[in-house]
């Protein structure tokens, strides 16, 4: 444990508003290559601007000690979690990580699920995730200039063993949100 603060993305000019003129922290410039993926324990907090998608997603405040967080689920999570860079590009990974090592789809999808939810998925689980998947796949699959697009879009370059529709029919993400430095 220890180590320098991560500067993970964030909305852009997200500090200008509660910085003061002379602050030295005033102009948020995220982290790049290997620094910006070191975990979020070490994220760098401005106390007057919390990170967005901290925020969004209960992290507890640092004034006192938290035993156990509250669990919600809020169509605004939901959104943070679908186009926050950091998720578009941990499900990306995952999604290339999966189709590397498994060959088939029903591999592939435990595979994801060991990772995620240190479990086997279920019997309906599996034919819920399939729904999902088939249709990722045809609306790739129908628009392959889109996909492709959106493939290299992404800040992390992808293996070249990886076909941009699979793992964008695998991720189901789109492209980053462009308000994110």
């Amino acid at each position: 444990m220890g180590g320098p603060s991560v500067k993970p993305y964030q909305p852009i000019n997200v500090w200008e508003s509660v910085a003061m003129k002379g602050s030295n922290t005033r102009h948020y410039k995220p982290d790049s290559g290997s620094k910006l993926y070191r975990r979020s324990l070490y994220t760098f907090w401005k106390r007057t601007a919390p990170h967005p998608s901290m925020e969004i997603l209960n992290a507890p405040s640092r004034e006192v000690s938290c035993v156990r967080r509250e669990q919600t689920n809020t169509p605004l999570q939901a959104f943070v979690v679908m186009n926050d860079p950091q998720f578009v590009e941990s499900s990306r990974q995952l999604a290339a990580h999966a189709l590397l090592n498994c060959k088939e789809k029903p591999t592939i999808l435990q595979f994801i699920a060991a990772r995620l939810l240190n479990r086997e998925l279920t019997t309906r689980e599996i034919e819920i995730v399939n729904q999902t998947l088939d249709f990722s796949y045809a609306k790739f699959k129908a628009a392959p200039r889109q996909s492709h697009s959106a493939h290299l879009s992404r800040r992390i370059q992808s293996t070249s063993r990886t076909r941009p529709s699979s793992t964008c029919g695998l991720d189901t993400h789109r492209q980053p949100n462009p308000q994110y430095g």
